[in-house]
């Protein structure tokens, strides 16, 4: 689920998990201790949704979340509604009919490991990040990896884009008409899917357009976040039975932070040139085509590039280096082994032979990869957002030290020096 760019042509790659899926019994799939893995953090982790306002001009984020122990409440299901399904489909080419029956018999039960609108644990103020997703994906698809930074003490909201680059979204609309008894009848759900290039369309004023809305959207759900914060009852749109008012004076408003990936990972850069209360950006094989070298000077927070080892290529490497200054931090590592979907959560459910061809895995354990991202993350983090945890432990992975881990990049920009 990325846009390939080479120095002589773009090419679409697609890859999912649809292929995948008939390799793997649901039961299988659905289990965590063979699916998406749980944090290894001392805290519990808790999930819900929040959507503010009836049009689409409102935000829709998942939040992962310190929980309270103890709660009895269920595993949070992974992908929520059919419609996501449809979207999957659309990307992928394929009928919607055939989409929904892969995905819904293979897929369907899969649950991710945080407890569905657990009580948030209040008495503490933890820092913030904000998680946007890439081209194609939505707000669910990258668990894991929000999951574990919930587990080490984060609040994180994943942003669900409405610039028509998720394969679905959608918003909600106040329908007037009246029921039986009376009341409003129930809202009415409208879809969002992926928009495709049309015939000699201009994709750099596309993408631009594109990332300059997720970036407000990111930011917009940083307000929203500090609204609740101060006290302000969320309005939530959605039918939900979640304590809001116990996030009030729980997140440090000084421990702020973006992070994304592949298109996610550009909302990132925009994200950090438009806001200075984002203090630092993680950037999980970025995708830079979508920005404009106007953004790069406006950018003065640390970055941290993540990369996979089989995705990247040098005129998008050289894009990444445009960002280097003086007197402004940027850490860049490689992944041995790994993919373009080594981040997102399909590479936890697809089976090692077809997960490889369809290039959801790579040579390198799927768990063991996200656990490199992760901690080199939190290293990063705690030296940025000034946090007292013993995340310096992983320090050297920042540098590229340790097994599976390389610095800066494994590719070769020498060919591109004269150009």
């Amino acid at each position: 689920m990325y846009r390939k760019r080479s120095a002589s042509k773009i090419t679409w790659q697609f890859h999912n998990g649809d292929q995948d899926l008939s390799v793997e019994s649901s039961k299988q799939m659905g289990s965590n201790s063979e699916g998406i893995p749980e944090g290894k953090g001392p805290y519990s982790v808790g999930c819900t949704d929040l959507m503010t306002g009836y049009n689409v001009q409102g935000i829709f984020f998942r939040l992962y979340y310190p929980s309270q122990n103890g709660m009895n409440n269920e595993d949070t299901t992974w992908i929520p509604r059919k419609e996501y399904y449809y979207g999957l489909s659309d990307f992928l080419s394929i009928y919607r009919i055939l989409g929904e029956f892969i995905f819904a018999r293979y897929i369907g039960s899969v649950t991710c490991p945080a407890k569905w609108n657990a009580e948030f644990k209040p008495g503490e103020k933890y820092p913030l990040i904000i998680f946007s997703h890439g081209l194609g994906a939505f707000r669910t698809l990258y668990s894991a990896i929000c999951i574990e930074m919930a587990s080490q003490g984060f609040v994180v909201a994943a942003v669900e884009h409405r610039d028509q680059s998720s394969s679905a979204t959608y918003y909600c609309k106040e329908n007037s008409t009246l029921g039986d008894k009376g009341k409003p009848s129930e809202l009415h759900k409208e879809w969002i899917y992926y928009r495709k290039l049309k015939a000699n369309e201009d994709e750099v004023s596309l993408r631009r357009k594109q990332v300059e809305q997720r970036a407000d959207e990111c930011i917009r759900a940083l307000d929203l976040l500090l609204e609740i914060n101060s006290g302000s009852p969320a309005m939530n749109v959605l039918p939900l039975n979640f304590n809001w008012s116990l996030l009030k004076d729980s997140i440090d408003l000084q421990k702020i932070a973006a992070m994304g990936h592949s298109f996610g990972a550009a909302t990132v850069i925009e994200t950090l040139s438009k806001d200075a209360r984002f203090k630092c950006g993680i950037l999980l094989d970025a995708w830079m085509f979508p920005l404009s070298d106007e953004v790069y000077p406006r950018v003065h927070q640390p970055l941290l590039f993540i990369n996979s080892e089989k995705f990247q290529w040098a005129l998008n490497i050289l894009e990444m280096k445009k960002l280097n200054c003086k007197g402004r931090e940027r850490k860049m590592i490689t992944i041995k082994g790994t993919v373009h979907q080594s981040f997102p959560d399909f590479t936890f459910l697809a089976g090692n032979i077809v997960g490889k061809i369809f290039k959801l895995k790579g040579d390198t354990d799927p768990k063991t990869a996200i656990d490199i991202s992760n901690k080199a993350s939190l290293a990063f983090l705690q030296k940025h957002l000034g946090l007292s945890k013993d995340f310096n432990q992983w320090d050297p992975l920042l540098d590229g030290e340790g097994h599976n881990v390389i610095p800066d990049t494994n590719i070769d920009l020498t060919p591109m020096a004269s150009l």
